[in-house]
């Protein structure tokens, strides 16, 4: 099972860092990656533990559904969401927010299962592995951009 893991520093307060990475409309849009739009559960706002939401979106040129669940929730300090239904056989994304003296630094750890049996795990080391580090990048990105951008 991969694991990929993300750390980004923020210069920003943890509130608004963690508020930020669990708001749905931070998650929406059109990226070089994704059109990713919330179209079922909680389609706007802060998600909270036991929230679902189900993404329409575009991955690796394949329009796809997929249903995750936030199963775990420390305020500040960390959230889990679970994927409940889509493409994956699983996974399991935390992320994780250390205030620092000046910034916030925000951690993601994905986790994951390919379908497919061997066909998924070849696809991994292929191009699958990179392709979703390189998403949660760019999420991470997005998070700094618009929380550094925050009058506080």
């Amino acid at each position: 099972m991969p694991i990929i893991r993300h750390e980004i520093s923020i210069h920003a307060p943890i509130q608004v860092c963690f508020d930020l990475a669990r708001t749905v409309e931070v998650h929406a849009g059109k990226t070089l990656l994704t059109k990713q739009i919330a179209i079922e559960g909680i389609t706007f706002g802060l998600m909270e533990r036991g929230d679902f939401v189900t993404w329409e979106t575009t991955h690796l040129g394949m329009k796809q559904k997929l249903t995750s669940q936030v199963i775990e929730m420390v305020k500040l300090y960390r959230f889990t969401d679970s994927m409940v239904r889509g493409a994956f056989q699983s996974f399991t994304h935390t992320h994780e927010f250390i205030e620092r003296v000046t910034e916030t630094s925000m951690i993601d750890t994905f986790s994951y299962k390919s379908p497919f049996g061997i066909l998924g795990k070849a696809a991994n080391h292929l191009f699958l592995e990179k392709y979703m580090s390189h998403f949660i990048a760019r999420h991470a990105q997005k998070v700094k951009r618009i929380a550094e951008a925050t009058k506080y």
